[in-house]
């Protein structure tokens, strides 16, 4: 879906001027993808949610119940994740941790820690020795794996198969092992291997992928003689911004992740898809400011910009969006519009960087009419460089059919 739903539609409409830009999200569509999602999934596949993709309080408590936990990536995260779903389990991954966030992850009882350096696993045993003397903390080491050749090819973002500062080299792979298996480390203890390797695969690279990790793990452990029981193959399933229409199959993902848990009876494994799973809930919607003519193009200048929503500037792409429409025009001067069939958006930020879609299909479009742009639910507002040139922040509203909420100039971190 790329037009707004109603109930977007109706309050981007009703919006003042003044409170605009906003992020709109409907809350029952992320409901109903949740659900769609949770439903094509094998049972010994778990899913959990990457909170980096959209950490909105509210976000994360709808996806509650289509979960079985969060994964975060930062001291930050993890206290906010925690205090916004309190009592989920959690995953503590991402590269260059630091002790003090390790310590409030111990004391906070995180389920498990995706290691990526044996730096970080001899920190991790001394911390855990201090911290929690009389339990053992679960270990998912994680590994930047080779990958059969072009496996990767139709990947927007690789974090592995090539050198990348993310996870565990192969060749480490048996100290590791050996490390968390021969009395070392006794208060850590290996239960699994985690390899999230790239983002933008539609379901058979998702397989292949999943696939080969599973195989190298397996591999890995049987060598050493001890049981795996789990496998983290991570996330990175495709939103395509060019073709919104053309969503994730997640039931030939679920067909496929479900054959390969039946070659592999005794292991769980796990997803975290961040992106796919929050996208399409999430709306930017603004003003049509200005509409200007530049050397035989036209140009409109919305409030807001890449500030608020970096997506199309960090990915290169153009944000799908609708334009609606709105008469009332009330000053005396001429209503500036568009003379030719294409206009490019851009935002109010000094730079020409500040694009959010070129050459948008939008015969007449006249300044005080309102654009929404789609696919806004993921690394948009909490990616954004917000302070830059200091605009006012948008307003944040959560539509959930009769209950709606809204949190004006209020960001993630809120």
């Amino acid at each position: 879906m790329t037009n707004p739903t109603a109930a977007v539609q109706d309050r981007v409409l009703s919006l003042p001027s003044g409170e605009l830009p906003a992020y709109v999200y409907d809350l029952a569509v992320l409901r109903d993808h949740a659900a769609h999602v949770r439903a094509a999934l094998p049972a010994r596949v778990e899913l959990y949610y990457a909170a980096k993709a959209n950490p909105e309080p509210e976000i994360l408590a709808v996806l509650g119940p289509y979960v079985d936990g969060y994964e975060v990536a930062s001291g930050g995260e993890l206290t906010h994740v925690a205090k916004a779903v309190p009592g989920r389990p959690l995953a503590f991954g991402g590269p260059g941790k630091t002790p003090a966030e390790i310590t409030a992850a111990l004391e906070r009882g995180v389920e498990r820690f995706h290691v990526e350096s044996e730096y970080e696993l001899h920190m991790l045993a001394e911390l855990a020795r201090q911290i929690t003397p009389d339990s053992r903390v679960a270990v998912l080491p994680r590994f930047n794996l080779p990958v059969a050749s072009g496996s990767l090819a139709a990947s927007s973002l690789a974090m592995g198969g090539r050198p990348t500062p993310f996870g565990l080299d192969p060749s480490e792979a048996d100290t590791v092992v050996r490390l968390l298996t021969d009395g070392t480390y006794p208060h850590l203890e290996l239960r699994g291997v985690h390899a999230h390797l790239a983002s933008g695969l539609r379901p058979p690279e998702q397989l292949v992928v999943a696939e080969s990790i599973v195989r190298w793990a397996v591999g890995l452990t049987e060598r050493h003689g001890v049981r795996l029981s789990e496998v983290n193959v991570g996330g990175g399933m495709t939103v395509d911004y060019a073709a919104p229409e053309d969503r994730f199959d997640w039931v030939a993902y679920g067909e496929g992740l479900a054959e390969l848990t039946c070659r592999y009876p005794d292991l769980t494994l796990r997803i975290e898809p961040g992106r796919a799973m929050t996208a399409y809930c999430g709306w930017y919607v603004t003003e049509v400011l200005d509409v200007k003519q530049s050397h035989g193009e036209e140009f409109a200048v919305v409030r807001g910009g890449t500030h608020h929503m970096r997506t199309p500037a960090t990915k290169g792409h153009d944000q799908p969006c609708t334009v609606l429409a709105l008469e009332d025009w009330a000053h005396p001067w001429p209503r500036p519009a568009a003379r030719r069939e294409l206009v490019t958006l851009t935002g109010q930020l000094c730079t020409p960087k500040d694009v959010l879609a070129r050459n948008v299909p939008a015969p007449g479009l006249r300044a005080g009419d309102r654009v929404a742009f789609s696919l806004a639910g993921a690394y948009a507002w909490n990616i954004s460089h917000h302070d830059f040139l200091m605009h006012p922040r948008p307003g944040f509203h959560f539509l959930d059919g009769v209950h709606a909420e809204s949190a004006a100039g209020e960001g993630a971190q809120g």
